[in-house]
């Protein structure tokens, strides 16, 4: 997984206020679920395991992860603490 172009970060934007933009997000499967089982979340890495393609995209399978409890928000918040970094491809 990759991460082109600039930081997508609001801090790097004047006058925004959340973590990030609402651009989507592409990350891998594998990665998503190594993240999950990290932080202890089995229930839902099952889940995203069963669910979801090998390439996520926020935008195309937003109601494939909200099937399995993670919204767009959720998501972003754990990709921010979770060690993914610059491994995010807007």
């Amino acid at each position: 997984m990759t991460r082109c172009g600039p930081e997508r970060r609001a801090a790097d934007s004047p006058g925004t206020s959340s973590a990030w933009t609402e651009d989507p997000v592409k990350l891998d499967k594998q990665e998503l679920l190594k993240l999950l089982r990290t932080q202890g979340d089995n229930d839902t890495a099952d889940q995203v395991e069963q669910q979801l393609p090998d390439e996520i995209d926020t935008d195309r399978d937003g109601g494939a992860l909200a099937s399995v409890g993670l919204d767009e928000t959720q998501l972003r918040a754990k990709l921010a603490g979770g060690g993914f970094g610059t491994t995010l491809t807007p």
